[in-house]
């Protein structure tokens, strides 16, 4: 599995680090999403998908 990010779309919204922490932060300074772990384990699929589906600015996708 793999995460994408728009860096371009996000909106800083920041839904995805609710769903996903150990994957999505925030850098404050620029006001997007950092990703932490672009290949997160398949014990976070459930939660990665659930914060791709959480984004407002569609910014988020998953591969695979």
């Amino acid at each position: 599995m793999k995460v994408l990010v728009d860096i371009d779309a996000c909106q800083g919204f920041a839904c995805c680090m609710m769903e996903a922490p150990t994957v999505f932060d925030l850098e404050e300074s620029i006001g997007k999403v950092v990703l932490l772990k672009e290949h997160p384990g398949e014990e976070l699929r459930d939660a990665v998908a659930a914060a791709v589906r959480a984004c407002p600015a569609n910014a988020l996708a998953l591969e695979g």
